[in-house]
């Protein structure tokens, strides 16, 4: 399976420019692992770098900023962090991840520190215990990524665990059908990010297309 339009590495210098270890470095990586996952048409290709590139400020940060101010934690998460709870945890990112992602998604409770061990990692932000279990079994066929989740932090994993989202949540057929909303849903549980994740999709499809 080979991509079905000229995928070269100066379109990916023109999408994420600020890429850590620089876009050719990350180019070489979507080459090898898209097709495995028929990541292989403009569209399917314009929207994964877009939602990635949203979700990793263009490939500059490969773990989930939880460093919140205590009104912003309020704002997210009301009954989770009522006023004078939320500045307890504000500005302290593990125990915010601790007690944000306790007993949720395969995590043990508060206490266990799973919520920080098992916070967003890699392109597309995989988190919570259940999430790193599935995709460790996926790609290294044991428990290697709960023993080690930065591992995700290597762009090589950061991109392969992504596709393996991709394709568990079947996302290529929302690409074929340009429905951002839904892939955005699937992706964020909720459509956080959609102005910005639809300006880099359109801007990928550009590129991608060779309309400049």
């Amino acid at each position: 399976m080979s991509f079905e339009f000229d995928f070269t590495v100066e379109q990916v210098r023109q999408l994420v420019p600020r890429a850590i270890g620089g876009p050719d470095w990350w180019f070489n990586e979507m080459q090898e692992a898209f097709p495995k996952y028929d990541i292989v048409t403009v569209a399917r290709v314009a929207s994964f770098i877009a939602q990635c590139a949203h979700e990793s400020g263009g490939f500059s940060m490969m773990e989930e900023n939880l460093n919140y101010r205590a009104a912003t934690l309020t704002k997210l998460w009301p009954q989770r962090y009522p006023p004078g709870i939320a500045e307890q945890y504000a500005g302290k990112p593990e125990l915010i991840a601790n007690k944000s992602y306790g007993g949720r998604m395969g995590n043990g409770p508060e206490a266990s520190g799973d919520g920080w061990k098992f916070r967003g990692r890699g392109l597309i932000q995989l988190t919570g215990r259940s999430n790193y279990t599935a995709c460790s079994r996926a790609m290294f066929g044991d428990d290697t990524l709960l023993e080690n989740p930065d591992i995700l932090f290597d762009p090589y994993y950061a991109i392969h665990s992504a596709c393996w989202f991709w394709d568990k949540m079947k996302l290529n057929q929302y690409a074929d059908s340009g429905d951002i909303v839904t892939m955005t849903k699937k992706i964020n549980g909720g459509t956080i990010g959609l102005d910005d994740r639809q300006k880099h999709f359109k801007h990928a499809m550009e590129v991608l297309s060779g309309h400049h």
